[in-house]
């Protein structure tokens, strides 16, 4: 499925469901808000955790296979599954919130 070039849904829904990521829908994900110098084009590639959700990954980035074969993205924010539940891995298709997939945003460091 081709991803919606909706870059305002994806960071208001947290990356939700459906077009990797770009789902309408409210999402607890809202906080993540690209900063400034990260847009795309900025040279800058930042990777958002969310809470609860996927990794929001913006910039002039590339996604490769392990052999190095290129993935398409389609746009330049796209949002990673972390649940591992996803129907079009890599990417993100919602199925966090019905699995009721937790994480926190913050890494959990040893010790």
């Amino acid at each position: 499925m081709p991803p919606r070039n909706d870059d305002a849904a994806m960071e208001r829904d947290g990356a939700a469901a459906g077009d990797h990521g770009a789902a309408p829908g409210s999402d607890p994900h809202a906080e993540a808000k690209a900063k400034p110098g990260t847009e795309a084009g900025s040279g800058v590639v930042t990777v958002t955790t969310c809470e609860d959700g996927p990794l929001l990954v913006r910039g002039a980035f590339e996604l490769v296979t392990q052999d190095g074969e290129s993935i398409p993205a389609g746009r330049a924010t796209v949002a990673l599954c972390r649940c591992g539940l996803s129907s079009v891995k890599p990417f993100c298709d919602g199925s966090h919130k019905a699995a009721g997939f937790k994480a926190a945003s913050e890494p959990d460091l040893p010790g």
